[in-house]
């Protein structure tokens, strides 16, 4: 019998300060966003706003962090300023859902010298429909309604650096351009499963002059030979050291494997947050995807394990 692959963790006492300190209510609550609660922008048309984009995203967030409905975020919100003396009303749980349709989220990721690994996935969020018992007992009903997250996480830090949302019907090629696209400062490599071995997936990434780390299917051909006189494509630059080296090696060459930090920040994601969204229409639930992007990174700054693996 195979035994399990166990890890230890070398910084285990900052990283336990930083579990903890995930908790904080002083945390959430963004001092910046107190000092600049109230509207003081430029008048517009209609009713004019009374609190700024900072304070709804601060409040959003604490419902993000705490798992709770817009009504109890506007509850915990009182309580909180009530806690800490602080005299500033509190956006009712209207106004936040009608403001998280067209509040900008800044995902927060730290800014780095030099190139740039990011790593490429896209993962599901229902909206409604069955649990996971009713389907196992009795299978699935037409009802069922999801919603795509692609993200770019950079393979150092762990980071989320670019997050689009979609509807389930988008395919991993055609979000992969808007996902490099805000991505700040230079890229030297994307890596991507099978799923992005698409022309203009390469053409994408090869717009931001990054090397470009997707295998290509089995029965992959060359794309554009050498007697062309053109330059060589990325893609069929991939395909003829995996011929002459193996797809196992070439992977380990390349740096293919650290391609599953991706999953393993989807795997955060939906431990931390729960693989359902709350809001109902579309706007709305793109924030609270990106508002969870930027909660995730802000808990990743708090400290990550510094874990190795134990010798057999």
């Amino acid at each position: 019998m195979k035994t399990k692959t166990q890890y230890r963790i070398r910084n285990w006492p900052k990283y336990n300060a930083a579990l903890i300190g995930r908790g904080s209510l002083t945390l959430w609550v963004d001092e910046e966003a107190l000092k600049a609660w109230r509207y003081t922008g430029p008048t517009q048309r209609g009713a004019q706003y009374f609190y700024t984009d900072a304070a709804i995203k601060c409040v959003l967030t604490l419902r993000a962090v705490y798992h709770l409905a817009l009504r109890a975020t506007e509850g915990l919100t009182r309580s909180v300023f009530a806690l800490l003396a602080v005299a500033l009303p509190v956006p009712s749980y209207s106004t936040l859902s009608r403001r998280a349709a067209e509040v900008a989220v800044a995902l927060g990721a730290l800014p780095r010298s030099g190139p740039l690994h990011v790593v490429i996935d896209s993962s599901g969020f229902k909206v409604y429909g069955e649990g996971e018992w009713k389907v196992r007992l009795h299978g699935w009903s037409k009802r069922r309604t999801w919603r795509k997250l692609h993200i770019g996480v950079d393979e150092a830090t762990g980071e989320i650096v670019a997050a689009v949302a979609s509807e389930a019907g988008v395919s991993a090629d055609d979000a992969l351009p808007d996902v490099l696209d805000p991505v700040a400062g230079e890229i030297g490599q994307v890596s991507a499963d099978g799923a992005y071995d698409k022309r203009r997936c390469y053409e994408a990434i090869a717009q931001h002059g990054a090397q470009a780390v997707i295998p290509p299917r089995r029965d992959a051909k060359i794309w554009q030979h050498g007697n062309w006189g053109l330059p060589p494509l990325q893609r069929d630059e991939n395909l003829r050291a995996i011929r002459a080296k193996g797809r196992r090696q070439w992977k380990k060459d390349a740096g293919y494997h650290r391609r599953s930090l991706a999953e393993t920040a989807f795997f955060r994601f939906k431990t931390l947050f729960g693989p359902t969204l709350r809001s109902r229409d579309f706007p709305q639930q793109a924030t609270e995807l990106f508002i969870q992007a930027a909660v995730l990174n802000r808990m990743t700054h708090l400290g990550m394990p510094d874990s190795y693996r134990l010798a057999v």
